[in-house]
């Protein structure tokens, strides 16, 4: 059974630091791609970050570009996402979510087949 479970999550001033975390299981963690995305309230879910299993590519949203970075930890099957310079339109719901092989948009969160629960990151001002 694929599992997804993000940590890390929680209230933060605006310039802070979080770090998220997303512990996978259940599958080959090499042979997927894991992208993070977010939700805030009234507004789709969109892209944030992305990484490839097998080449490793990368993908940004623009709105993090320079303030996030994505990385995995094959070895503890666990993608994390540092995220520096925070601000109030960073607070969201933040998803993991996991798909075999290379999608065509790593970005598309229809292109995920499995995803986690959630976790809220809050930026106060």
């Amino acid at each position: 059974e694929v599992q997804l479970v993000e940590s890390g999550g929680g209230l933060v001033q605006a310039g802070g630091s979080l770090r998220l975390s997303c512990a996978a299981s259940g599958f080959t963690f090499d042979d997927y791609a894991i992208g993070w995305f977010r939700q805030a309230p009234g507004k789709e879910r969109e892209g944030v970050s992305c990484i490839g299993g097998s080449d490793g590519i990368t993908y940004y949203a623009d709105s993090v570009k320079g303030r996030f970075t994505i990385s995995s930890d094959n070895a503890k099957n666990t993608v994390h996402l540092q995220m520096n310079s925070l601000n109030r339109e960073d607070t969201a719901v933040y998803y993991c979510a996991a798909v075999a092989g290379s999608p065509w948009d790593l970005a598309d969160p229809d292109e995920y087949d499995y995803w986690g629960q959630g976790t809220q990151v809050t930026v106060s001002s």
